[in-house]
């Protein structure tokens, strides 16, 4: 085992080695994950969680930077295994970055792997020059700066690569990190929630790798109809996680950073998380659930009440993806497993109250909006692996959409997959949809959203406000962010553009300078 100090090695970013739970590789063939060691969180669930370091940047000049370099190595991820990993400022996951709204942000991001990568901050609001798609590739040695002043609520927002082809094989192999958005001084601020990073407030990055029989790391990738699953998860590069809380209240802000597993939140053996946050910044009131689907790339902040002296297990419970039985199982949508054990020691204060309302982001007038006669209303048909029966074109614009609009996107999932649905550069609201009454319907529609999980034979509406960013040569995206989906070229393009201009679809995009 390697020691708590190989966890975490701050040199202005972080190795994550966490001490992985192997799951048996057998049911891999099956897309399920083998049980073995999950059976109540208990003392299996012994090592200690790593917490990404907090990078807050280096302010002058009226900018915080930030720097960022994307590597290379083997990390022992699961006990006397290591893989082949990436990572940024270190060799698997990268740093936290935290900057509050209303600054100006640079991050420049170094490419010392040996192909080329991109830099996407996911969920961001921001020039599509500035967001790290294909468009701004970053070569192998060079550096890519990206810089934006933050223009939106305070949100859980991450970072991770987005070359055309070639997302999946990066960011399973571990190059992801959170970018925490939070309101200015002086501003709403969290309304009493848990805000000490990795005290009461705690960063989760949900990922799964693969082992083979005898415990080698896979190399190989193992498709099922939602993309690759690996059979161990892990949790901040941590296999069998445990967290020692100091506080009766703990804020759990959590990412699918997996290709395509999607984890159903819940507390084993019973109790409620409430829901204070989704994709883009906090809900108007704590939602009290029994559980938190999660598809890859969504995000959700959940409170967790302790009592002294206990303990409480975070697992994933099995789900529906609306597919077939046998494309559930290998979907993993079956799958039951542990995730993270969290112990509040004895004497540990109480009394921590959850609040009764928080101060989310407006949504009502948007979505009377969005939702008014005349509103444009575009249409999304999910196909297989295309969008519109068409799959990407570096060089075909899709639409363009005037700068400030608000719009009606319904996307409609034909075809016998599941799939989310991502759109770069902006938040949305999801329609509530007719038997959206209990706690597992309304989870995916609270609030507001980035990427939305659309099962076979379902449509949902979104209500898209767009923001001034104007700029008729260089796109932004929307996709499947099941990874494999996305990798296969089920991705569209569009524009902003200046009122008034019309939606010819412009010139290509030329690429990126580097320096």
């Amino acid at each position: 085992m390697p020691s708590r100090r190989a966890f975490l090695a701050l040199a202005g970013g972080a190795v994550l080695a966490g001490g992985g739970a192997a799951l048996s590789a057998g049911a891999l063939s099956a897309g399920g994950l083998d049980h073995a060691g999950d059976g109540g969180g208990g003392e299996a669930f012994a090592t200690p969680l790593a917490i990404p370091p907090l990078a807050e940047g280096r302010v002058a000049g009226g900018v915080r930077s930030f720097r960022l370099e994307a590597r290379s190595g083997l990390t022992e991820l699961v006990p006397g295994v290591r893989f082949r990993t990436m990572g940024y400022n270190g060799t698997f996951l990268g740093p936290t970055l935290r900057a509050a709204r209303g600054e100006r942000v640079r991050v420049a991001v170094s490419n010392g792997l040996t192909l080329p990568t991109t830099a996407h901050w996911h969920g961001m609001c921001l020039p599509a020059a500035q967001d790290g798609t294909p468009h701004q590739p970053i070569s192998r040695g060079r550096t890519w700066t990206a810089e934006w002043t933050i223009d939106q609520p305070a949100a859980t927002l991450w970072y991770h690569p987005h070359p055309h082809g070639q997302t999946e094989g990066q960011v399973v192999r571990g190059l992801a990190g959170l970018f925490l958005v939070e309101e200015a001084p002086g501003g709403a601020g969290s309304a009493g929630l848990p805000s000490e990073y990795g005290v009461d407030d705690v960063p989760l990055i949900l990922q799964d790798v693969a082992v083979a029989s005898g415990g080698r790391a896979e190399g190989g990738r193992v498709q099922a109809p939602v993309g690759r699953l690996g059979n161990t998860v892990l949790v901040n590069g941590t296999h069998q996680a445990h967290f020692s809380a100091s506080t009766p209240l703990v804020r759990l802000r959590v990412l699918n950073a997996s290709s395509a597993r999607c984890y159903n939140l819940g507390l084993k053996g019973g109790g409620r998380l409430w829901l204070v946050g989704t994709d883009g910044g906090l809900v108007p009131e704590p939602a009290a659930l029994e559980r938190v689907l999660l598809s890859p790339g969504e995000r959700a902040e959940v409170l967790v009440e302790l009592a002294s002296g206990t303990d409480v297990v975070l697992r994933s419970f099995a789900h529906d993806l609306g597919m077939a039985t046998g494309d559930e199982r290998l979907g993993g949508a079956r799958d039951e497993f542990d995730l993270l054990r969290i112990s509040a020691p004895a004497g540990a204060p109480a009394g921590a109250e959850v609040p009764a309302s928080l101060p989310a982001p407006e949504a009502a007038a948007l979505m009377a909006a969005g939702l008014a006669v005349g509103t444009t209303v575009r249409t999304f048909d999910l196909g297989g692996r295309s969008i519109n029966g068409a799959v990407l074109a570096m060089d075909r614009i899709d639409l363009a959409v005037p700068a400030g609009a608000v719009e009606l996107w319904r996307v409609a999932n034909g075809s016998d997959r599941a799939h989310n649905f991502h759109v770069h550069g902006v938040q949305f609201l999801v329609r509530p949809a007719a038997g959206d009454h209990d706690g597992a319907g309304i989870t995916a529609r609270l609030g507001w959203k980035d990427t939305v999980l659309v099962r076979p034979g379902e449509s949902v509406d979104l209500v898209v406000p767009f923001g001034k960013h104007a700029d008729a040569d260089v796109p932004y995206m929307y996709h499947c962010h099941l990874l494999w989906h996305e990798d296969q070229g089920m991705m569209g393009q569009f524009t902003v553009v200046e009122p008034g201009t019309g939606a010819a679809a412009p010139a290509p995009p030329a690429a990126a300078p580097h320096h």
